[in-house]
Formats: structure tokens, sequence, C-alpha cells
């Protein structure tokens, strides 16, 4: 049975922005502070280390109760037994993932604009991510959308919705505001002083 998913505060990795400081001890930080789901992505690290810290943040993901999704590589994700992949435009179609991982796999897309919406949804996704919302340097070839692409792919779609792309604390409310389910974050967890309170303080955001 898919699981599920609670898309509010969605943390994607990248280990560029932890600063020197230890990998599995951040993502710990951020689960304790109350991230809803964890993307694993490692964009420039081999096969062998993906698939070792892919298992160790499987532990902790599990140890939290949070669901696990990998980036791109559906054979990372069948190893560690995530709950899914998320899956760019250059990467294999959904459809074909979905024959791989099964139909309780939770498959996301990244797309940039109501096309590579719907085409994602007719794939068989489960989600949308969308962005860059806001300028972005954890993604160098993000080009930016804007808040307003969240509101058009908002009215095509009925599939959960993620903003991704420059997404922090002070901007969440306006990423919510447009129609989404919640907000994917990488530096504007990672690259805080203070991992777990960043996370409670956009926690709080969305209770207010």
């Amino acid at each position: 049975m898919k699981p599920t998913i609670d898309y509010s505060i969605y943390l994607v990795t990248d280990h560029n922005c932890l600063l020197g400081r230890d990998f599995l001890s951040c993502i710990e930080d951020a689960l304790r502070g109350g991230v809803t789901l964890v993307q694993l992505r490692e964009k420039d690290v081999d096969g062998g280390i993906f698939l070792q810290r892919a298992l160790a943040v499987k532990n902790l993901c599990d140890k939290y109760r949070v669901p696990l999704l990998i980036n791109d590589r559906i054979d990372i994700a069948l190893a560690c037994k995530a709950a899914g992949v998320h899956l760019g435009q250059d990467d294999i179609p959904p459809a074909v993932a979905r024959g791989i991982l099964g139909p309780d796999a939770i498959i996301g897309v990244s797309a940039h604009n109501s096309e590579e919406a719907a085409a994602a949804e007719k794939g068989g996704a489960d989600y949308l991510g969308v962005g860059a919302v806001f300028p972005t340097y954890s993604k160098d070839d993000a080009s930016e959308v804007g808040l307003n692409m969240l509101k058009k792919i908002r009215q095509i779609s009925d599939l959960p919705i993620v903003g991704i792309g420059g997404i922090n604390a002070q901007n969440y409310a306006q990423v919510r505001a447009a129609g989404t389910q919640g907000a994917a974050i990488i530096s504007g967890i990672l690259a805080a002083e203070d991992i777990e309170e960043e996370v409670r303080k956009i926690k709080r955001t969305i209770s207010d």
C-alpha cells in the first residue's frame, strides 16, 4: 500500500551546504526539528559511497518515521528500500520507474512549466517538484520560474506540488500560499547555524 506523504517540510540533502559539519549529524538535526520528507541528492559521489550514505540515512529516517526518497538513482532506491525516487526531466520517465519500483513507490518529477507538469501527471507521477521558485545556488542549471508558475501549475494539476529553489524560513509562507503542499529546502535548512531550530522556525510558519 502506497504511504501517505506529508510534503510540507521536504529536506533535500547537499553535503556542500554543511560547512564541513558531519553529514549524518546534520540530517538527524533536521529530522529532530521536524522535516517530514527527505530526498538524498548526491550528485558528485560514486555509486558505492552513495549507497553507503543511502543506507545510513534510511536508518535515520526510519528512526524518525520519515520517508526517504532517492534522487535519480532507482538502483540505490531499491537497494536501500527507500519509499521512492525523484526524477528530473533528463532521467528515465516516471512510467518506466513505476514498472521497476512497483505501484506503492512514491515517484516525484521535476517540472518547470505547465507542459512538463501535464506530461509528468500523465506519466504517473505522484507529485511535482516545481522550481526554481527563487534564485538558488544549489543547482547551477536552475532557471527561476517564480511564484506565478506554481499558481499556474496548481490550476492545471491535481497532484501535490512542492516548490523548490531558494526557499527558506523567510519566504516559505509565500510558497505555501501559492497552492503548494510543501517546499523542498536545501541550503535554507542545511546551511543554518542551528539546523534543528531552523526547521522548527519553518514549522512555526505553518501553524501561524
